[in-house]
């Protein structure tokens, strides 16, 4: 069976193609490189022992995409391919709806164009907003406070509306929390462009030497320790969610969104006692102000995931700053 992986190159893609060539999946990867290398796809080839046809080019570009269908036989799409900086995208939103929303009208097209109607989108929990309560739940009210988290909630409202006008197509939109960690091997992981926008490269970086301290954004929220509280989920869980969501897609019509997170939240100084703890790094660490738009807690209910995937998280947080080092201290510069 063969799966067309969009943004496969970046950091929750590549992972994700080592999980589905190792479950006996063809996998085809579209990336424009814009934010990742192909270096993670020769890696991915070699933990995998496996081969991955690869494009490189821009979803934006449907007739490229209608000839990569025409010459594949696809039988699903795992849509990862987007920007995904929160500050970028307030300071540049209509990069991020031209790149995010139609790059995604125009991916849907082409499927629809040749037949292939199962797709998993990568989408975040982001499209919570900022009022509602954790755990979240699925069934809440949609809202977002930047361009980044509205494009990620007009795609679901795009699929969901081109199942309402198709009945055969089927979708799950997974909505993942704070995906952190890297392969056991250390061999690919995550690669951030300039300054990290998460919290686990910044402290990687900070411990490598890349960086000085660590900034944590206020230090006065309602949390057991001040600061803000969110889910984080090791990357080889989530791929293995993906998988997961796969198989639900090709037996199921439909759209369904599934959070993917552990259901637990951990601080920003949870994250950094527990990292030195692990690793016997220790992180210089600063308080600022709180940034804008930030929440004080947000973890997800996973009892739908457990529900109608039989997917729940096997790693630990231990597990994820391990990883999360691994691969930083073996690639210093990244790829």
């Amino acid at each position: 069976m063969s799966i067309l992986v969009t943004g496969g190159a970046g950091y929750i893609g590549s992972h994700t193609c080592v999980e589905l060539l190792n479950a006996g999946y063809e996998v085809i990867v579209v990336d424009n490189l814009s934010n990742s290398k192909k270096e993670a796809i020769n890696r991915v080839e070699k933990i995998t022992d496996r081969s991955i046809k690869f494009y490189e080019m821009d979803i934006l570009d449907q007739k490229a995409l209608d000839l990569i269908f025409k010459a594949n036989d696809i039988d699903a799409v795992i849509h990862f391919a987007g920007l995904k900086a929160v500050g970028e995208s307030v300071e540049k939103p209509l990069l991020y709806y031209r790149n995010n929303i139609t790059g995604t009208l125009s991916l849907l097209e082409a499927m629809s164009h040749s037949n292939c109607k199962n797709i998993v989108f990568s989408s975040s929990a982001t499209v919570y907003g900022m009022n509602n309560i954790s755990p979240l739940t699925e069934d809440l009210p949609l809202s977002t406070t930047n361009p980044y988290g509205t494009t990620k909630m007009y795609i679901e409202h795009m699929i969901r509306d081109t199942y309402h006008s198709d009945n055969n197509w089927s979708a799950t939109l997974l909505r993942y929390f704070n995906p952190i960690g890297a392969h056991e091997s250390g061999t690919i992981g995550e690669d951030p462009k300039g300054i990290p926008n998460n919290l686990m490269p910044f402290i990687t970086q900070v411990a490598v030497g890349k960086r000085d301290k660590l900034s944590v954004f206020g230090n006065d929220y309602e949390t057991h320790d001040g600061t803000g509280v969110r889910d984080y989920i090791h990357v080889v869980d989530l791929a293995k969610g993906h998988l997961k969501a796969l198989e639900y897609t090709l037996n199921n019509k439909g759209v369904e969104a599934i959070n993917l997170g552990t259901g637990t939240g951990y601080s920003v100084l949870d994250m950094v006692h527990t990292f030195h703890h692990t690793t016997k790094q220790p992180i210089s660490y600063e308080i600022t102000a709180r940034r804008p738009g930030d929440i004080a807690t947000c973890f997800a209910d996973t009892s739908k995931a457990k529900q109608l995937l039989n997917w729940e998280t096997e790693l630990t947080l231990e597990d994820m700053c391990r990883d999360s080092w691994r691969w930083q201290s073996r690639n210093p510069e990244g790829y």
